[in-house]
């Protein structure tokens, strides 16, 4: 029985070493990316999580090891614009003022497509695109156009560009799943932005509590996180299904 128990606690120490791996490859016009790669299995579906502005890729620390839990690989990654969260520093940001960069929320949209094709290199499978605030109103628009992506999840989406319908006017052709969610208050307006994507698995989860803004809704601390966590494995549940067709 002792050890069992010593095998089994040396497993998890293993696997709590090996849970994330710090990556770098190049974005589109070649500035350098900073990612934490937390993997699975190569048979696995993997999630590329993207954050909100003034974070970074910190803002998944602790979500991404759940997501792991429950069998998917993650890539989150730090974009253009962004600034440090949980004590993580974005260091994608940092060298786009290094190199006297001043980027605007639509300038990271080549983060993510650069993220996507790292992934779809290293695994050739379709990817789930995860954004938070900005970042999911650019998933959202990738989604509709990229084939390298299979479904979208998004976090507090809206026109947060200049252009008052850039995203709205990008999805009226998207039809691939889609699971959208946000604080109580923000949930009409997600309504309304996702009036036209005619997806046959179209899911709006609206919190029973005020909730919050972006994907930290899911963090162990935040007020009704099981609530939101119930409803997105119910939505990746099903994903995981069509994976393995």
């Amino acid at each position: 029985m002792k050890k069992a128990l010593l095998f089994f606690t040396l497993i998890l120490t293993m696997q709590n070493a090996m849970g994330q791996l710090k990556v770098t490859f190049p974005s589109k016009d070649g500035l350098k990316i900073t990612a934490d790669w937390y993997p699975v299995s190569t048979n696995m579906p993997t999630i590329l999580l993207c954050h909100q502005n003034k974070f970074s890729r910190g803002e998944y620390v602790e979500t991404a090891l759940r997501l792991n839990k429950f069998g998917f690989n993650c890539l989150a990654i730090d974009q253009r614009v962004g600034d440090a969260c949980n004590n993580v520093k974005n260091e994608t940001a940092a060298e786009a003022v290094a190199k006297k960069m001043s980027p605007t929320f639509a300038d990271a949209e080549q983060d993510i497509i650069a993220a996507i094709e790292y992934l779809y290199a290293k695994n050739q499978h379709q990817i789930i695109l995860w954004g938070s605030s900005y970042s999911a109103s650019l998933a959202l628009k990738i989604a509709a156009e990229n084939n390298k992506v299979m479904s979208v999840i998004v976090f507090s989406p809206g026109e947060y560009f200049d252009d008052k319908t850039f995203v709205s006017s990008h999805i009226k052709k998207l039809i691939k799943p889609v699971f959208a969610t946000s604080s109580k208050e923000e949930s009409a307006g997600v309504t309304d932005l996702l009036k036209d994507v005619n997806s046959r698995l179209k899911i709006q989860y609206i919190p029973i509590s005020a909730g919050n803004h972006g994907s930290k809704v899911l963090w162990p601390d935040a007020k009704g996180n099981q609530e939101y966590w119930i409803a997105l494995m119910s939505f990746l549940d099903k994903l995981k299904k069509i994976h393995n067709q």
